[in-house]
Parts: structure tokens; C-alpha cells; sequence
């Protein structure tokens, strides 16, 4: 705990015996937990912040579930993991609590059981060469019939549940169900732009294409590997066909997380090693009278846990009794392959501790028959026998409250006969992207290995230190801009700082040159710090902290650009350093450097071996500086010598030293210089120069539409006013060329003659403006604005 002082003094305190005059201690800010030094806490089973208290001294037991490995990770998954980190990193480089953190890798699962026997069945279909392309048209079109039928079918169930709420007037199931026909609307639209694929692909290809076949394959994996599942499914029992796809994916999403900077756990477990504990655990139960065994599988009873005094939905409380659980809620508990449905089950919300496996589903003996671990079971086993019947904190994602984690709650609680197994459940809000929750079965995501292709993991880090954890947030080109507009500023104030630091700042005046300006800047330097303090004692809101860091940095900035200046190196080092600091802690930059980003592997020049480039660089430098010289010497133009020195100069700084780890900055002052990592410097010139085609492309497209209009406008203006209705339309004309008779005989009427006169007036005022500007040569200035619009369509082309 760390106290906050109210800015007055309590009673002199006076010890005679200790021979002491009077001392008055400063008096304790009550007002509030954050004044009184507490860390807050949003606890999902409260609904609100709590004062984070540890069940044991300053030991925190903390339990976030992992990732189901059935596909590549995505941003949404960096979201979470990324956000933990940092709160993890708070909690234990900051709060500096003792902190045993654990992951667990849910390595068998529907989702996995689906994904790892499609895949197989695909895979089985590429080496069959006996389905050629047309037997595979034939199959990608059945397959793609069925997913539509069972599309519609979806569309019309939910459609029913929703006119089924309105009439008895449940808006909790109105509003879920519309939730459902949203998802599933997006689907749809999936579905059809894959037929148009396939239907193209079907219709355009031939057998004599020798990559149709594996096009179509690709097309139509979605559709036909769901119906390959549905007829062959049952056939695919070899454990390693689950065991291999769930490594694969495993692995993967330990890289990602390496990849983006998020410390390791100090503990990984895994279901599949852990199916013995989970057969006890479940036997533990069942003694307990709070499950029962039904049909190979085993279930929790909520009458039974409840009527033995349990609670049951925590995190997501519905209904009386906490109990009134929707279909469409079963529906995600039970998962993809759920069991026999309610039938086998005492309460259609009880949920499965253990599901027998059906023909194609990996299964383990035990007493309740051959089977394998139910979805929430595993996380309350594996952190269980890690962290104990007691736990601080368990986290995870907005969508795992309910009911994941209601129901680990419930099976834990039943099994160690308490009331509350987590202290404090903590719930990252979702990632939207275009207005949805970025979810892998909508098809909406960015996998995290995509993302770390166009930005660093440090932008994608401070992006989410810009929101608050546990609230919704939108991943769009805005965020990720925001984040690089921030991380640019940070840059920018170390390189200023360490511009000064380099000097020998001893041998001028010490101290406080500034008056006001250096204690207003002092000022917000102590305002910042305490302002990072309490928001990082409120909820881990880094949001805020940011914010903070960043104010103080502009207050630097203003300083260091006031007129005849002269700094105090001294406090701006100490706000660098306090800065650098905080950014350690959110895990934003390594290294030890006293403050900054460091140059990458921590020194630029051993980083690009020794002074050897160094010298090239200035050897190359001096040779174009010289024979620019010696070439103006021999023509005596002194004014094209000074702009080929200036060209050289501004290349040295943007072409040359990048490459070497090396930032020039001109300034009105001098020119600041800083070593930084060359690969930083390179992505930041390659997108300059990406920004800048980006703009000269569009300058183009702009010049190419107004060059072809006037190229249209030349070639109208260039018909003769007498010529513009003698066409094979009409048959006579007067003087003029106004049209009197058509081409049938019929004469024209006086109405249609007006306006064609109207229309000769006008050409005759364009045909003479051309002539004007044209100097009586209207073609060529129709071939020279023809050769403008071929030069640009030229530059465009070199540019695509």
C-alpha cells in the first residue's frame, strides 16, 4: 500500500520523554480506496471495482484460460493475451506482487474434432486420384446445395424463436435471437460469395487445366469438408490425427505470443494430459450427489448443486435462481458435437462433466464408459492441482463468462464443497472489426501473423494500452494509426532528449535557467507520475496512464520550444526516464537503457559490424560531395554546385545513414542525430515511400480523368457547327444546319428544330473558342493532349 498525502498537517505530535520538538505529520487522503494506496479491480462477480485483496500475503494465484488449437490465432486472441500481459506485468514490475501465473491448452474440444477430421478427409481427397475435376464439380455442387439448405433452415429457426419471443414478450431471448440472425445474415454472405467462386471456377475451368482441380479444392474446402464430415466423419479414430492438429496449432500460438512480446506463463498444462485427474475430479462429484451418470456421459445437476445451498450463474445472472438458461445458451455449453440433448439429462441446463464419444470422436476409458473430458471441466482440474481449491484471479474472454466459467464454477465449488473457488473473475471486452465481434466462424478476422505483417508488435501493444481492457474496442485502420501516431511522439521526445544528454551539459550553467518554465514543467512532470499512479491503481487503466505519459511529453516539448532556450537537462533526463520506465512496465520496450527505445539489439554500431559501414557511408559521402564540386568547377555554375550539395546532403540523411541505424533531423538549432535499429528505420521509410506513390497515384488518376475530358471536350469542340445533325438521322437541312426533314420524309417539328439550333449555337461558341486556343490547329492540340493522357496512363503503369 502506498499512501496519498490531503495537503494538510495532522496534531503536532510532542514526545517530552524523547527531549523533540513538536512534528507535524502530513495528513492521510481517506477520500477514496485509490487516495488510500488500494488497487482496484473490475470483478466480474460483482459487476463492479473491488479493492484487489490477495487470499495469502502478497501471493497471487492467477489462472487465464488458453486458446482451443483448432485454427490460427487471431488480433481478437492478441487482445486478450496482450491485455493480461500487460496487467500481469503491472501487477508484478509495478505493484510488485508475487505472482504464479498459469495457461492451460484445451488440446481436444468439438471445435478441434470437426477441424482435425475435415482436414484429414480433404487431405484424403487431394491424393484420390480417382475424383477427377468433373467428379469433383459434381461433389463441390452437391456440397454447396446442402450448406445452402442448411442455411435456410437456420435462417427460418431463428426467425421462428424470434417471432415465438415476441409473442411472449421475452425481449432477453428477442434480443439474443437477433443477435443470432446477424451472425448469421453475415454468414450467409460468406456462403454466397463462396458459390460465386465455385460456380466460376465450375463453369470457366476444364479437366485440361492442370491447376482447376486444386483451385476448386481450395474454393470449395468449406462446403465440401462439412460434407465429407457428415458421410466419413465417424470413420477418422486414430488419436494422432487429433493429437498432430492440435500440436500444430499449439506451437503456432505460442510463436504468435513470443512474436508479440507476451511473457511466458509460469505454468502451461494441457487437457490431454490431465484425463486422469479429470475422471477423479468427476468421480468426486458424483459421490458428492451433485452429478450423475446418463448414457455413457456425465452430468452436473443444478437442481441437486443448488438445492445443496450453490449458486449458479455468477457471472451472468438470469432468471430466479440464477438457472434460466436459453436454448441457444445450451447450445454453445454443450459445443458442436453436443451429446444426446436433453433427454438423457435430469434438467435440460445440466451440463456435461464427462460426453461418451460417439464414432469418430477420440475417447478415453473410464468408469462411466468410453468417453472424453467435457468442455469446462478441464480448466477447473488443471488449475485445481496447480493453484489450489483457492484462486485470486481467473481471466479470459468477454465471451467465455457464460457459460464456460459459470459452469467451471459451479463443478469446482461442487467438488471442493466451498461457496467461491475465484476471488475475482476478470473479463477482456470484445474486438469488433466493422461493427462485429471478430470471430473466426464469421469470417471476419485478422490472424495475429497477418497483423505483425503490417505493424510491429509494439504498435500493436500500445494500441491496446490505448483502451480500456475490459470494454469493447475497434480494430480499424483509426486504432492502429492512433497507436503509430503515439509511439512516433514517444520517439520523437527520446531523440530530443538524448540529443542533449550527448552534450556536455557540466560545462555550461546547471540548475534552473527557465524561472516559471522549469517549475511548470517540474510541475507536470510530478502531475504525471502521480497521475499514472492512481490509474494504474484503478483498474489497471492504462488508457489513462498513456494519456498522462503523453501530456507530459507535449509539456517537454513546449519547453524545449520556447524562444533563446535553454534547458534543464537534468529534469527533461528524469522524465525521459520516468517515461521509458512505465513503458518497461507495459512491456512496450526492452533493453536497459536509462530511456528510449535502444537501437534494437542494443547497439547500432556492433549491430552493423563495427565502423566499417560507417566509413564506406562517409567515403561514399565525401567522393559525391567532391565530384559535384569538380564537375561545377569545370562549368563555373555555382548556384547548380550549392543545390547538387543540398541534394546530396538531403540523401546522405533520408537514403543513406537509415541504412546504417543512423536518424538525421534538421533543426533551426543544428541537426540532431540517434542511433536506432536500421529494419525500424527501413519499415519507416518504406512506408513513407508507400504513402507518397499512394498520393502520386492518386495525383495521377485525378490528372488522368480532367486530361481525358479535355481530350473529349477538344474532340466535340472540333465538329463544325453546320456538320452536328448531318447524319443519316435526317435527310435536309437548311443553311445554317438545323435539320428540317428526317431520313423517312416526315418533316422535322418546330419544337425538335429549336432545340437543335440551340444545340448549333453552342458549337459554333465552342467550335470558335477551340480555334482561339488553338491557333487554328485544333488536331494538334488534340494529339498533344492525347500524348498528355498517354504519359500519365505511362506513369501510372510504372507505378502499379
Amino acid at each position: 500500500m502506498s499512501l496519498s498525502g490531503a495537503g494538510n498537517f495532522c496534531q503536532p505530535i510532542c514526545d517530552d520523554s524523547c527531549n523533540r520538538h513538536p512534528w507535524y505529520a502530513p495528513e492521510i487522503a481517506k477520500s477514496d480506496p485509490i487516495a488510500r494506496g488500494e488497487l482496484l479491480l473490475r470483478n466480474t462477480l460483482t459487476g463492479k471495482k473491488e479493492p484487489f485483496i490477495p487470499m495469502q500475503a502478497r501471493h497471487v494465484r492467477w489462472y487465464t484460460c488458453g486458446p482451443t488449437v483448432y485454427d490460427s490465432s487471431h488480433v481478437g486472441h492478441a487482445r486478450t493475451y496482450l491485455s493480461f500481459d500487460i496487467m500481469r506485468r503491472v501487477m508484478t514490475d509495478y505493484f510488485h506482487y508475487n505472482v504464479l501465473y498459469q495457461i492451460n491448452t484445451t488440446d481436444i474440444d468439438d471445435k478441434i474434432i470437426l477441424r482435425a477430421r475435415q482436414n484429414e478427409l480433404m487431405r484424403q481427397l487431394e491424393q484420390d486420384k480417382s475424383v477427377d475435376f468433373d467428379k469433383l464439380v459434381v461433389l463441390a455442387k452437391e456440397a454447396l446445395e446442402e450448406a445452402k439448405a442448411k442455411s435456410d433452415q437456420k435462417k427460418e429457426e431463428i426467425a421462428k424463436a424470434i417471432e415465438e419471443a415476441t409473442e411472449n414478450k421475452d425481449s432477453r431471448a428477442k434480443t439474443e435471437q437477433e443477435g443470432l440472425l446477424q451472425n448469421h445474415l453475415v454468414k450467409r454472405k460468406n456462403l454466397d460469395n463462396d458459390e460465386a467462386k465455385i460456380m466460376e471456377l465450375c463453369g470457366s475451368s476444364s479437366a485440361a487445366d492442370k491447376d482447376a482441380r486444386a483451385n476448386l479444392l481450395v474454393a470449395a474446402k468449406s462446403v465440401v469438408a462439412e460434407k465429407l464430415d457428415r458421410e466419413k466423419g465417424h470413420l477418422i479414430t486414430d488419436h494422432s490425427v487429433f493429437n498432430a492438429h492440435a500440436r500444430q496449432y499449439e506451437r503456432e500460438f505460442m510463436e504468435d505470443m513470443t512474436a508479440l512480446g507476451i511473457r511466458e506463463p509460469d505454468v502451461l498444462t494441457r487437457v490431454t494430459e490431465y484425463v486422469p485427474q479429470i475422471i477423479a475430479f468427476v468421480e468426486t462429484i458424483i459421490e458428492k450427489g451433485l452429478a450423475y451418470k446418463s448414457n455413457g456421459s456425465v452430468y452436473l445437476s443444478l437442481d441437486s448443486f443448488q438445492d445443496a445451498g450453490h449458486n449458479y450463474r455468477k457471472l451472468n445472472p438470469a432468471g430466479p435462481g440464477g438457472a434460466a438458461t436459453s436454448a441457444a445458451e445450451m447450445a454453445e455449453g454443450e459445443g458442436a458435437l453436443g451429446g444426446g440433448g436433453s433427454s438423457e439429462k435430469r434438467n435440460p441446463s445440466d451440463f456435461a462433466l464427462w460426453k461418451a464419444s460417439k464414432p469418430g470422436e477420440p475417447a478415453w476409458d473410464s468408469p462411466f464408459g468410453p468417453g472424453r473430458p467435457g468442455w469446462h471441466i478441464e480448466c477447473s482440474v488443471v488449475a485445481g492441482d496447480i493453484l489450489g481449491e483457492r484462486i485470486d484471479i481467473h481471466s479470459g474472454g468477454e465471451d467465455l463468462k457464460f457459460p464456460h466459467h459459470d459452469n467451471e464454477l459451479a463443478q469446482s465449488e461442487a467438488c471442493f464443497g466451498c461457496q467461491q473457488w475465484v476471488n475475482y473473475f476478470t473479463h477482456t471486452g470484445h474486438l469488433h472489426i466493422a461493427g462485429l465481434k471478430m470471430s473466426k466462424s464469421l469470417k471476419n478476422f485478422i490472424t495475429i501473423r497477418q497483423a505483425l505483417e503490417h505493424n510491429t508488435a509494439r504498435q500493436l501493444r500500445i494500441m491496446f494500452l490505448l483502451q480500456a481492457w475490459d470494454q469493447p474496442m475497434n480494430y480499424s485502420d483509426q486504432t492502429i494509426d492512433d497507436a503509430r501516431s503515439k509511439e512516433a511522439t514517444f520517439k520523437s521526445f527520446f531523440r530530443e532528449v538524448g540529443a542533449l544528454v550527448r552534450d556536455d551539459y557540466l560545462a555550461q550553467e546547471v540548475g534552473w535557467q527557465m524561472a516559471e518554465n522549469d517549475h511548470k514543467l517540474a510541475d507536470a512532470y510530478l502531475s504525471a507520475r502521480q497521475s499514472v499512479h492512481e490509474s494504474l491503481l484503478d483498474n489497471f487503466n492504462t488508457k489513462d496512464a498513456m494519456s498522462a505519459l503523453l501530456r507530459v511529453i507535449n509539456e517537454a516539448n513546449t519547453y524545449l520550444r520556447l524562444p533563446q532556450v535553454r534547458p534543464s537537462v537534468l529534469l527533461l533526463r528524469a522524465i525521459a526516464t520516468y517515461v521509458t520506465q512505465i513503458l518497461k512496465v507495459f512491456g512496450v520496450i526492452d533493453g536497459e537503457d536509462d530511456f528510449g527505445f535502444g537501437s534494437g539489439s542494443g547497439d547500432a554500431n556492433a549491430a552493423n559490424g563495427g565502423g566499417e559501414q560507417y566509413i564506406e557511408t562517409m567515403v561514399s559521402f565525401r567522393e559525391s560531395i567532391r565530384n559535384a564540386a569538380l564537375e561545377a568547377a569545370k562549368g563555373g555554375d555555382s548556384k547548380a554546385a550549392i543545390q547538387s550539395v543540398l541534394q546530396i546532403c538531403d540523401a546522405l540523411r533520408d537514403e543513406v545513414l537509415p541504412k546504417v541505424g543512423v536518424r538525421l533531423e534538421d533543426r533551426p538549432t543544428g541537426t540532431m542525430w540517434n542511433l536506432e535499429d536500421p529494419e525500424v528505420m527501413a519499415r519507416e521509410l518504406a512506408e513513407k515511400a508507400a504513402k507518397e506513390k499512394e498520393a502520386q497515384i492518386s495525383k495521377l488518376e485525378k490528372q488522368l480523368i480532367a486530361r481525358e475530358k479535355e481530350y473529349e471536350k477538344i474532340k466535340n469542340s472540333m465538329v463544325k457547327p453546320e456538320d452536328l445533325f448531318r447524319t443519316s438521322e435526317f435527310k435536309e437541312w437548311d443553311e445554317s444546319g438545323v435539320p428540317t426533314t428526317l431520313a423517312n420524309g416526315d418533316p422535322v417539328s418546330g419544337g425538335q428544330m429549336k432545340k437543335k439550333k440551340k444545340a448549333i449555337d453552342k458549337q459554333s461558341k465552342a467550335f470558335k473558342d477551340l480555334m482561339a486556343k488553338s491557333g487554328n490547329n485544333p488536331q494538334e492540340l488534340l494529339s498533344a493532349t492525347q500524348k498528355e493522357v498517354d504519359g500519365i496512363k505511362e506513369k501510372l503503369s510504372s507505378l502499379s
